[in-house]
């Protein structure tokens, strides 16, 4: 999809695609931790036998996402005037009437779909976690399609292709609602009358932690497109966006092993499954070093792979693609003890960690890229940086809880 989206709209367009869609991901947030919030609660009452109560989990989280969407929507359309977007993204003013029109476009769709996107919290609370993956497999199929019908039958357009990416996957997941609701979790569709505050709080209790940690992880994984846009410019983003994509084949596949583990670390743990939780995490552990390795490997044949897959359309540094590889491991050995930490609710020091990670890492990133002179290799390594201390934090909690030692802070 790649080579075929710059072939349409050019490297300089694909960069303030990108850079728009790190900016939009920044709202994400909005959410306000609901849906973290709704996995962990939903899970609980389904295990409980309490129907009623998950519906009502799920009528809360659904209204309450909607009528907060809604809001910014209407909110956004009223700033949006008084915005100039090629200021913002660093851009050529020849754009600024396509970019005010696409903005507003793009901002509503990202917003239904914090609403339609709670299906695949429910599919996952409830153990049917391949369904995440076939979505986001089908979006990434018709997307293809789409981008390749483009090129043979419109000239490029920043402002079309922005509209049909961003309705791609809300329609699809509208589908998925529909049919859900009508079928599988007939018994849990959203009625109104469930919304009750005292249920939105069950939820809200644990779901704004995850509010700010989402807040945080968001700023720390997307800043870094913006910094290096107004830093450099657009086109800088192309490059380090792409070397993600690359390593970031290690983190995905890895995460769909480690998917289920969430639930089911929530259901091990309240029923004292200790011995059961620690073997899954030594299994999880041997997967970590074998994807790992499979990321150097990566790295290894790095230059090979940027030539068969983008031709001579971006050259990419080695420099880049090496730290690339680094904060990708960093990401694999997090991820299953955040899994165990998020499942099992301990998520203060968490919270803590991540986000002065999300305060830090965009003035340590700036410095390493500017003022050390090391261009878009310091904004990767600022971010390395800022990872670090959550990878010794979370295994001691881990450890900690496992050997049910964990007091204070440590098991809150």
């Amino acid at each position: 999809m790649i080579p075929l989206t710059i072939n349409y709209l050019d490297t300089e367009n694909y960069g303030i695609w990108l850079t728009l869609s790190s900016f939009i991901a920044w709202f994400s947030f909005f959410d306000i931790g609901l849906g973290n919030g709704l996995r962990n609660k939903f899970a609980e009452a389904k295990a409980k036998g309490d129907l009623t109560l998950a519906q009502a989990y799920v009528s809360s989280a659904y209204f309450t996402i909607g009528s907060v969407s809604l809001l910014i929507i209407l909110i956004f359309f009223g700033l949006n005037f008084f915005i100039d977007w090629t200021r913002v993204f660093n851009t050529n003013v020849i754009i600024q009437k396509e970019l005010g029109l696409l903005m507003p476009i793009v901002f509503s769709f990202f917003c239904l779909q914090l609403v339609v996107k709670l299906i695949t919290t429910i599919y996952t609370a409830d153990q049917h976690h391949s369904m995440q993956g076939k979505i986001n497999f089908l979006t990434s199929v018709i997307s293809i399609l789409a981008i390749w019908l483009m090129t043979k039958t419109t000239e490029s357009s920043l402002l079309i292709f922005g509209a049909i990416f961003s309705a791609l996957p809300v329609l699809i997941l509208v589908v998925l609602n529909l049919f859900a609701f009508s079928n599988t979790y007939k018994e849990y569709r959203p009625v109104f009358s469930l919304w009750k505050k005292e249920y939105l709080k069950d939820i809200f209790g644990l779901g704004i932690s995850f509010f700010f940690i989402q807040m945080a992880w968001v700023i720390i994984t997307t800043t870094d497109n913006m910094i290096i846009s107004q830093l450099f410019s657009p086109k800088e983003v192309v490059p380090y966006n792409l070397a993600f994509k690359l390593f970031s084949i290690s983190s995905m596949i890895f995460t769909i092993i480690v998917a289920p583990y969430w639930s089911t670390f929530t259901e091990a743990y309240f029923k004292q499954d200790y011995d059961w939780i620690k073997m899954s995490m030594k299994n999880l552990r041997r997967f970590v070093i074998i994807f790992c390795f499979f990321s150097f490997f990566l790295l290894g044949f790095s230059n090979f792979i940027y030539r068969i897959w983008l031709g001579e359309k971006v050259e990419i540094s080695f420099n880049l693609s090496f730290f690339m590889c680094v904060y990708t491991c960093l990401i694999i050995y997090l991820t299953p003890l955040n899994y165990f930490i998020n499942g099992v609710g301990k998520i203060k020091i968490q919270l803590y960690q991540t986000i002065l990670m999300g305060v830090l890492n965009i003035p340590v990133s700036i410095f390493f890229a500017t003022y050390l002179g090391l261009g878009t290799v310091g904004v990767i390594i600022g971010t390395i940086l800022c990872v670090i201390p959550g990878v010794f934090l979370s295994t001691i909690q881990f450890n900690k809880i496992i050997n049910q030692r964990a007091f204070g802070l440590w098991n809150k």
